[in-house]
């Protein structure tokens, strides 16, 4: 059994690779282009691949791991909602599908939060991670239902989605390179990618507020 996993771990490293080389690769060249465009393909497809195969590893025996396998599915809600946060460019409404796969990360969301304050009530070490994971997926699942309330916000906003999840999965990537390419499993090896790269999202999100703000009037 151990051999098979073992082929699993490299097969997930490599496909994790591909998205971590793409996705830096993405945020690299310009902005809507063609090579942006294979790039994000490329990126998506690393990572949902790398994360599928992630939440058989986090079940085999030696190698179960509930947090890994839940930040696996906040990655995978990452992607697919990143990618298709761009057809709200067209469609005026959200469909079941999107709002089945923000409502299950919603749920999988309170359940790392509730796993969080299990751990910080008995001093659980690292149980903050489940916490703030956890909290990030509430709050980002939150704003996907008034993000799908709101009609007149759709064509607005579309972008700032499309940007904040991706963003979102790259920075899953990046940990995941510094916690199990580099070795460094700690607290703030952990947290620092997120902090970087909210801040990278923050200021995307106010370059192209103009931008959109015209294309809206025109």
């Amino acid at each position: 059994m151990e051999p098979a996993i073992k082929i699993l771990i490299y097969i997930h490293a490599f496909f994790g690779g591909i998205g971590l080389i793409t996705g830096i690769g993405s945020i690299l060249v310009k902005k809507g282009n063609t090579l942006h465009k294979k790039l994000g393909k490329l990126f998506s497809i690393g990572m949902l691949t790398s994360c599928l195969i992630s939440l058989f590893i986090c079940w085999m025996p030696n190698h179960q791991n509930i947090f890994l396998f839940l930040i696996g599915l906040f990655t995978i809600y990452l992607v697919i909602s990143g990618n298709r946060a761009t057809a709200f460019k067209h469609k005026a409404e959200a469909n079941f599908a999107d709002k089945l796969i923000s409502g299950s990360t919603l749920f999988f969301s309170a359940i790392m939060i509730s796993i969080g304050i299990y751990c910080q009530l008995n001093n659980i070490q690292n149980g903050v991670l489940f916490l703030f994971f956890g909290g990030f997926g509430l709050y980002m699942t939150i704003k996907d239902f008034m993000f799908f309330k709101n009609v007149s916000e759709m064509k607005k906003k579309w972008l700032f989605k499309h940007i904040g999840k991706m963003c979102g999965a790259l920075i899953a990537s990046v940990t995941a390179f510094i916690v199990a390419g580099i070795g460094l499993g700690n607290l703030i090896a952990w947290i620092t990618p997120s902090i970087f790269g909210t801040i990278y999202i923050i200021y995307w999100n106010r370059k192209i507020t103009p931008k959109t703000d015209k294309m809206i009037k025109a």
